[in-house]
């Protein structure tokens, strides 16, 4: 009896999630992933992790990858866009400094994923997609997920969103050659904006505004897709 057991236990752990129904299997994966790559990497935010372990990332990524979907990878969502590793998801949430009753303008809404992070933590989500196909289908995919305080539009990065500024804080999902100063201007003064910066060679930066003007912090190399301009 004991060697059975033990046998079972063996072709358990052989098997893995493998033999766990579908969304266990991703509740599983989830689990993990905050453990092996976000806690174990200098993510300490408690409801960050919180957030990560609840978020479905599965169901923003093409059903093809679903697999891959809690591997520490971008993965493509079409149109030459990504949906961004989640550990870098889960820094830049951190990094944002986020409460409660913030409200977050996102620039590069690509699957929603990063949205539906957002709206977990905060009050207000406004995120725009320059992709319009992208825009549509993050905007289904989240209605449907009930994301009741997401507003997702499709349009410039670079203009912002002037008519809900200003923003407790905003983050950036792809990268400017340059810090856009109207993203600047529409920051509330002591907010956080996360943005990749460059072209070739990129780096993550953490910009606060003060009553004197901007405080940068280099947070970290990073290697997002270029930030495009209506006209390209």
């Amino acid at each position: 009896m004991v060697r059975f057991m033990f046998s079972a236990l063996v072709i358990f752990s052989l098997i893995g999630t493998a033999a766990l129904p579908e969304e266990e299997m991703h509740a599983v994966r989830r689990q993990e992933m905050v453990k092996e790559q976000l806690a174990a990497r200098g993510i300490s935010d408690k409801a960050v992790l919180e957030v990560m372990a609840k978020v479905k990332r599965h169901l923003f990524v093409p059903e093809s990858l679903s697999r891959m979907a809690y591997e520490d990878r971008p993965l493509p969502i079409s149109y030459g866009q990504t949906i961004s590793q989640p550990y870098i998801v889960a820094f830049m949430t951190q990094a944002a400094g986020l409460g409660s009753n913030d409200r977050v303008l996102e620039i590069g809404t690509g699957s929603g994923y990063q949205a539906a992070v957002l709206a977990e933590i905060v009050k207000e989500v406004y995120t725009i997609e320059i992709v319009k196909p992208l825009a549509d289908r993050a905007r289904n995919r989240l209605k449907v997920m009930g994301y009741n305080n997401i507003e997702v539009r499709h349009g410039d990065g670079y203009q912002g969103w002037k008519e809900q500024a200003p923003f407790d804080a905003i983050i950036v999902t792809a990268a400017p050659d340059e810090i856009p100063e109207e993203l600047i201007r529409q920051l509330k003064t002591g907010g956080r904006m996360v943005i990749p910066v460059g072209s070739f060679f990129q780096e993550l930066y953490r910009i606060t505004k003060t009553d004197s003007g901007i405080k940068k912090e280099n947070l970290l190399p990073v290697a997002f897709v270029p930030m495009i301009h209506p006209q390209e």
